[in-house]
């Protein structure tokens, strides 16, 4: 949270570049750098995107830099929140701390359902690459109707998989009982104590140095020509 709190707050490309910074340490203590690597590969595209998209749009060269940035530390900060926190666990913090229980499943279940839906995507692309589909040839809108074989499938399943969910949770009486009684119920260690005091410190740093602490500017005198003057894209 404190990261990501930072992250919102500064566009200053210095701040963005520390916050992010701050992130390695954590990663290399959880030992998440395959799939943290892995995750940041996968915004590759959609980063460079954001910094052409603001480049073009009239936006210096420093000011994309610092949005593509910016976008990189919010996907950073969500892997690896994700990457070392359990669904199970996630709802049942929530749970605890007095979230209705239709919410915090609707959200651990949507939380399970981007990898699975990723594993699905895989196989589908698989099995019609094995059927001669050719994703990666011709122009951009051929490789766009090149991905529909894909498309319907994977919309198919995931439609018949929801199917499923909402006939099991009936069959198991979903909302029935209003007062659930959770079968682990969470402790507050030292170390989760240490982290909220952290996040807090964190936080409070971030809006101290956003509001009091004057930081240096990069300038770089590249822009480009403002192609619609009233339009300017930023994450």
């Amino acid at each position: 949270m404190g990261i990501f709190t930072a992250a919102l707050l500064f566009s200053n490309i210095y701040a963005l570049i520390v916050v992010f910074l701050v992130q390695l340490p954590i990663v290399a203590a959880s030992k998440s750098w395959k799939k943290w690597a892995g995750s940041m590969r996968a915004g590759v595209l959609l980063a460079v995107l954001i910094f052409v998209m603001n480049f073009v749009f009239g936006s210096t060269f420093v000011f994309s830099a610092a949005m593509t940035l910016r976008f990189v530390t919010l996907m950073s900060t969500f892997s690896l929140f994700f990457m070392t926190t359990s669904p199970d666990d996630l709802g049942l913090a929530l749970e605890q701390t007095h979230v209705p229980y239709t919410l915090s499943f609707t959200f651990t279940t949507a939380v399970r359902l981007v990898p699975t839906m990723a594993l699905d995507a895989q196989t589908v692309i698989d099995a019609q690459r094995s059927r001669g589909l050719e994703l990666d040839t011709g122009n951009f809108m051929k490789r766009i109707r090149n991905y529909i074989p894909i498309l319907i499938p994977l919309i198919v399943s995931a439609i018949r998989r929801s199917i499923e969910l909402a006939e099991a949770l009936e069959s198991r009486g979903f909302g029935a009982s209003p007062n659930r009684q959770p079968l682990i119920v969470l402790r507050m260690k030292a170390t989760d104590y240490l982290v909220v005091i952290s996040t807090v410190l964190m936080i409070i740093l971030a809006v101290y140095v956003y509001l009091y602490v004057p930081l240096p500017t990069l300038d770089i005198p590249i822009e480009m020509p403002k192609i619609f003057p009233w339009f300017q894209l930023s994450i």
